[in-house]
């Protein structure tokens, strides 16, 4: 009998001072009120009934994303890593994050946070451009994300930044020295996303309008080429399409567990999870409005609008999609029921898309430039 899988935890706190134009997660503004303390008695009762659901697991990660959580009082945080901590095993190693915005990054904070068990800060820098942070709608500016960085590098073990480029008007030049910049500050992780114009968001109204003008292709694809260049140099490794790490140990655990397969319980507004019972993945997710997940617990205990069993198709079709992600692949064990067609691997190979491995389909960098129609290619 197998043993179940490693979990992760994710908690969504999804108050935010302000709504990046940019933004299309569950997001809403910070107020003041009883709501939040509400909210977080509510995550830590989900918890529970989570883990009536699960059983035993060993716990691997614990993520506190949003949203902006490190908004929160952090005894809310230390309840709520201590509940996930009693209610599974937890690994020795275990990852407990916390996603901060540089103008809630005041040191005493930080060290708050620290004792109340985060090890890894994930910090949303964005850029170190003080008209750039302008146009992406940010609350502070390249001076406070300077501090704050070396504030959270003090006081976390485990330090992470992200970053936003293919700005309008952004030359790899001018990117790749603001890129530098951030790398200096000591982070050991670094996340730089290109920027991407959601549905539905600020910056979509603006674009159908004509007031934003995104970088066309080649100018991504020269921006992203000048991103793998410096932090290769700095001796980060590109080990996900977004992610980069000072060797093995600074990887994002958490986010390992979503490209890796693992099971993660999704609590918090709008959050998403994928639980493996009875042998069968399930994906769940939680009531979008506070106010519907928190009166969803007190009522049936747990905070879900929905829970659906996955087929063995649709679950090998995520395994696929998550795994092509990260350098190491996917076992090609792990989407047999797709039934690849070996030839069709094999004229991937030759186009440069898959690294030429009997056991694993790996995308080469190459691949990972064109992933979503490597992954169609290989699923259809």
């Amino acid at each position: 009998m197998t043993s179940p899988p490693d979990l992760g935890v994710y908690v969504h706190w999804p108050y935010c001072a302000k709504i990046c134009p940019y933004c299309d997660f569950n997001v809403f503004k910070d107020r003041a009120g009883g709501e939040q303390a509400a909210l977080a008695r509510a995550i830590v009762a989900d918890l529970e009934a989570h883990a009536a659901i699960t059983g035993p697991r060993r716990l691997v990660s614990v993520f506190l994303g949003g949203g902006t959580p490190s908004l929160m009082d952090p005894a809310w945080a230390g309840e709520i890593v201590a509940a996930a901590r009693r209610l599974w095993s937890p690994a020795t190693d275990l990852e407990v994050t916390l996603e901060a915005n540089p103008t809630d990054a005041e040191a005493e904070r930080f060290a708050a946070f620290a004792q109340a068990g985060v090890n890894r800060l994930s910090l949303g820098l964005q850029a170190l451009d003080d008209e750039a942070l302008g146009f992406l709608g940010r609350n502070h500016d390249a001076a406070t994300a300077i501090r704050a960085t070396q504030a959270a590098a003090r006081a976390f073990p485990r330090l992470s930044v992200d970053l936003i480029y293919a700005r309008p008007g952004q030359t790899p030049a001018a990117w790749a020295d603001e890129l530098r910049r951030a790398v200096g500050l000591g982070a050991e992780h670094v996340s730089p996303y290109q920027l991407t114009i959601e549905a539905g968001t600020a910056f979509d109204l603006a674009v159908k309008r004509g007031q934003i003008v995104p970088p066309d292709a080649d100018a991504g694809a020269a921006l992203f080429d000048a991103t793998q260049a410096v932090l290769q140099a700095e001796g980060f490794e590109a080990y996900e399409v977004s992610n980069h790490a000072r060797g093995p140990a600074a990887r994002s655990r958490h986010n390992l567990v979503y490209w890796q397969g693992l099971d993660y319980v999704g609590v918090g507004p709008g959050a998403h999870g994928r639980i493996t019972l009875g042998g069968v993945r399930h994906a769940t997710q939680a009531e979008r409005r506070p106010a519907d997940y928190i009166s969803g617990v007190v009522e049936t205990g747990l905070g879900l609008a929905t829970r659906e069993a996955l087929t063995p198709t649709e679950a090998a079709e995520e395994r696929l999609l998550s795994g092509l992600r990260i350098t190491e692949g996917v076992p090609i064990a792990d989407v047999a029921i797709l039934a690849i067609a070996p030839v069709k691997i094999a004229g991937l190979v030759e186009l440069g898309l898959l690294a030429d491995d009997p056991q694993r389909l790996r995308a080469t960098a190459a691949g990972r430039l064109v992933l979503d129609r490597l992954t169609t290619e290989l699923a259809t």
